[in-house]
């Protein structure tokens, strides 16, 4: 049992997160195909989706993590490797608030060399958020507020002519109906420097979602983007023009999770240096308010 952490960052502190769920672990954790973010502002503590459902309990406790200290679960999207925990936080956690797209639970599969692969939420999980009371399920179409600092998106729309939702996604076995996956939003939480911005796989395009934060908040910067930004099987050209636009928001860090591919990885490594630390289970960030980046810690 790990030692049960502070409700909260402290004093000095904006925020803290935590990566809980990533394709990479620390020593002592567990990793799998999947994310989950534990967020620690001032007004409240947050958990950003649930992995695939293995790792959440596994971590959570190994770092002294209480879940139902949580006031609220945001849900990015549909998809199976962020929704996995969902059944074992609603059991543990009965009062807890959930936010997502009303098109969460829709049947999806991606469609890779003719295999068609289901990608949906299980149906118990649904079936449970279904059951929902009213005021303990928001469906957020549009951006909502959850502290007076911290929202998430809603539905963001797809200006970019570079981007798209990064795979053979579609809402039908044989393929002809793709999934734009609409259902993908983001979770922002403002800072005195400007927001940080948590994603959970950037479907709608890492530049299309910074830009609708950045709409949302009225905000001159965007301070720093946490989570997976889905260029694993992106083209050169997305790469490029994905560093290229992102280098306009000048942000003060950089945390590439999950499914953002080792080649991007490596472009934003090399295009913005010390700014870019590369998440794994059990990375702690402490962000202050005054954060001016020195080196790649654990500890900003």
């Amino acid at each position: 049992m790990g030692t049960q952490r502070s409700a909260g960052p402290n004093a000095e502190n904006t925020l803290r997160i935590t990566v809980l769920v990533d394709n990479k672990a620390r020593e002592g954790l567990t990793s799998e195909h999947g994310l989950s973010l534990w967020i620690e502002s001032r007004e409240g503590n947050l958990l950003f989706d649930t992995g695939a459902g293995a790792a959440l309990p596994l971590n959570a406790q190994a770092l002294g993590i209480d879940l139902c200290s949580a006031s609220a679960l945001v849900l990015s999207h549909g998809h199976y490797d962020h929704t996995g925990g969902v059944t074992y936080v609603l059991k543990k956690c009965p009062g807890i608030q959930v936010y997502c797209h009303p098109a969460l639970a829709v049947q999806r599969f991606s469609l890779r060399r003719g295999s068609p692969k289901p990608i949906h939420i299980q149906q118990p999980a649904a079936s449970q958020l279904r059951s929902l009371v009213p005021d303990r399920l928001i469906l957020s179409s549009k951006p909502t507020s959850i502290f007076e600092n911290v929202g998430v998106t809603g539905f963001i729309p797809r200006h970019t002519d570079f981007e798209n939702a990064g795979g053979p996604f579609y809402f039908d076995k044989e393929g002809t109906s793709p999934d734009p996956v609409e259902d993908d939003m983001a979770l922002w939480v403002q800072t005195a420097c400007g927001p940080v911005v948590c994603v959970g796989c950037c479907h709608a395009g890492l530049i299309n979602t910074l830009r609708a934060v950045e709409s949302i908040t009225g905000a001159p910067r965007i301070r720093a983007v946490i989570g997976g930004f889905h260029l694993r099987d992106s083209s050169e050209e997305r790469l490029q023009r994905t560093v290229r636009e992102l280098e306009k928001f000048d942000p003060e860090l950089i945390v590439p999770c999950h499914c953002t591919g080792r080649r991007a990885v490596a472009l934003l490594k090399s295009k913005f240096g010390d700014k870019v630390v590369e998440g794994s289970a059990g990375l702690t960030l402490d962000i202050r308010a005054g954060f001016q980046p020195t080196g790649p810690r654990p500890d900003f």
